[in-house]
């Protein structure tokens, strides 16, 4: 009986991670590991950068009023 079905696992750490594996191997089940990073490199490294900004003093500081005023 061939099943074409796909099941996508996140594992939250390295011990279920490996018991997942474990797992899989003792049924002999195929898998595949990737190790893709969720989020894209440009935004995080806009996003550090911004913090190393503000850190830095560089930062702009708004009143309530003036970021409320951005969106009218």
């Amino acid at each position: 009986m061939n099943i074409a079905s796909t099941l996508i696992v996140h594992p939250v750490n390295l011990e279920q991670e490996n018991v997942l594996k474990a797992f899989f191997e003792a049924f002999k089940i195929r898998f595949e590991v990737t190790k893709q990073n969720p989020y894209n490199e440009d935004f995080v490294n806009m996003v550090l950068q911004a913090e190393d900004n503000i850190k830095q003093g560089k930062g702009k500081k708004v009143t309530s009023e003036e970021f409320d005023n951005l969106w009218k």
